[in-house]
């Protein structure tokens, strides 16, 4: 897969599956805008990555970080021709627990932040009449995850969005596709309790996490132009945790 010549936003870059993203499609020839909240640690690994890599802040669930966000990577690189919608939050507890400031940080970082982010890189994709969208959601969304309920509703609802969005977007040659990751070794997933992390691992029929390189490689084909006859489609990255027909 070539990115030569394509800018490309990826959220949730500083860790994780978004850092191994940015640095999949650097490798690839693009130039990667990496976009998170810890914007030190964004930095730092932009200059490792290397000139073609760029930080800029973003809190995904502010709208105010939202536009400022948008408004600086359009000056910076003129045009976005792929937007990778990573960052995402959350934390094993009961549902029964949970208060309504964890719901809204769920609903904001999860669902509502990579809509408005969408929404403000979108008209650019559309004057042209081309680009990739690639939302990563979860396996939680596709069929519920234990101690993670509204997580799971907030996942469910990027699925709905990217293919309510392909639908509308089609016209415009603009593809919108969706990644669900199983249990994933990142910094996030290391502060899971260990009899849930017992309990995720066992039920992966390939008994061991998934790489966050492994999602990243899915995330990079959605929005190749080896995809460019697929849109409104959801990939599980699970090893077999779930069989969706």
């Amino acid at each position: 897969m070539n990115f030569l010549g394509k800018n490309i936003v990826v959220t949730g870059s500083a860790s994780g599956i978004g850092l191994a993203t940015a640095e999949a499609f650097t490798n690839a020839g693009g130039r990667v805008i990496l976009a998170d909240l810890n914007a030190d640690k964004a930095r730092e690994e932009a200059k490792r990555i290397g000139k073609s890599a760029i930080a800029i802040p973003l809190d995904i669930s502010k709208d105010d970080s939202i536009a400022v966000f948008a408004l600086e990577a359009l000056k910076q690189v003129g045009e976005i021709h792929v937007l990778a919608n990573v960052a995402g939050w959350g934390k094993v507890q009961p549902f029964i627990e949970n208060d309504a400031a964890f719901w809204d940080s769920v609903v904001d970082i999860n669902f509502l932040g990579p809509v408005k982010l969408t929404r403000a890189l979108l008209p650019g994709m559309m004057e042209r009449r081309s680009g990739t969208i690639v939302n990563v959601s979860s396996d939680a969304g596709r069929v519920g995850s234990l101690g993670e309920t509204v997580y799971s509703g907030a996942k469910s609802g990027i699925i709905g969005f990217s293919k309510g969005l392909a639908r509308e977007m089609a016209r415009y040659s603009i593809n919108v596709n969706c990644v669900c990751p199983g249990p994933t070794d990142t910094p996030l997933f290391a502060r899971v309790p260990e009899k849930y992390k017992d309990a995720f691992i066992r039920a992966i029929p390939m008994r061991r996490l998934a790489k966050p390189a492994e999602i990243a490689h899915a995330v990079m084909f959605f929005a190749s132009g080896e995809a460019g006859y697929i849109t409104g489609q959801v990939l599980s990255v699970s090893g077999g945790l779930t069989m969706v027909g």
